[in-house]
């Protein structure tokens, strides 16, 4: 079976509070789009796993696919061992979730492949222990995400018909860094109200990272500066970064950025 994790983009983002855990709270609209990697999975008598495309750095082990076919074997004995292949499309941390999809579709995958007859719902409580943006995945709808980015909440929301531009320029935005320059604080203004009408995105649906980011990483800032001139209806930084989107009525024209970015377009 071959399933397309695709990645995701935040119509705002607000830390809200730190939690005792250590973590933060969140306030964010999560929306998919259409860039997508590929992971297959085929039954097998050895267990392997192998990817291409981009590099995936760091321990196999720590992969979120693996981790979902350990939590489901760990529920689930005697499973058929898998031969796993991802193709590694969608930038890694890059503010997009596509580790987070990649580990929410295996899930779903496996479901499918093994019979499990899963809901939705204990999809969900498993992609929670995966991780925070995980679950989103899993109906893979828009939602407004709350808590660590688990608590959600269906909207009545569509981009369809807007045309998207994403860029990457390939910096780096360690976790440390992103929220040592915020200061947690409620948003002023209810989330879906200034959803619901999109002459206020551009002056209030922001993203709580971006003051500090943008400080220090001028470069990014320039990338949003650009969707804006060249006549995006609303852009921002997708999570905490590096990735920056335009949304645009109409394909845009002479949007010209460094040819090393990761460049991505398409009506959605």
């Amino acid at each position: 079976m071959i399933t397309f994790p695709n990645a995701k983009i935040n119509l705002g983002l607000h830390i809200t509070s730190k939690r005792k855990d250590s973590y933060h709270d969140i306030e964010s609209c999560m929306v998919p789009i259409p860039l997508f990697d590929a992971l297959e999975m085929i039954l097998d008598k050895k267990a392997t796993w192998n990817s291409s495309g981009l590099d995936i750095p760091g321990d196999p082990k720590d992969n979120l696919i693996l981790k979902a076919e350990k939590l489901l074997r760990k529920d689930f004995q005697g499973l058929p061992n898998l031969n796993i292949h991802l193709h590694k499309n969608i930038p890694m941390g890059a503010g997009l979730g596509g580790g987070s999809a990649d580990g929410a579709f295996a899930l779903k995958l496996m479901n499918n492949l093994f019979d499990l007859h899963l809901d939705d719902f204990f999809l969900e409580e498993y992609a929670t222990e995966l991780g925070s943006d995980c679950p989103f995945f899993i109906a893979n709808t828009p939602k407004i995400a709350r808590g660590r980015g688990e608590i959600l909440e269906p909207i009545d929301l569509s981009l369809q018909g807007t045309y998207l531009v994403l860029i990457n320029p390939g910096i780096h935005i360690g976790t440390k860094e992103a929220y040592a320059g915020v200061t947690p604080a409620p948003p002023k203004v209810k989330l879906e109200e200034v959803l619901a009408d999109r002459s206020r995105w551009k002056a209030e649906l922001v993203n709580d990272f971006e003051p500090s980011i943008f400080k220090n990483h001028p470069e990014i800032a320039e990338i949003k500066e650009k969707m804006y001139d060249a006549g995006a209806f609303y852009s921002a930084m997708s999570g905490s970064g590096s990735s920056v989107f335009g949304l645009f009525e109409k394909k845009p024209r002479n949007v010209n950025f460094d040819k090393g970015y990761f460049r991505f377009e398409q009506k959605i």
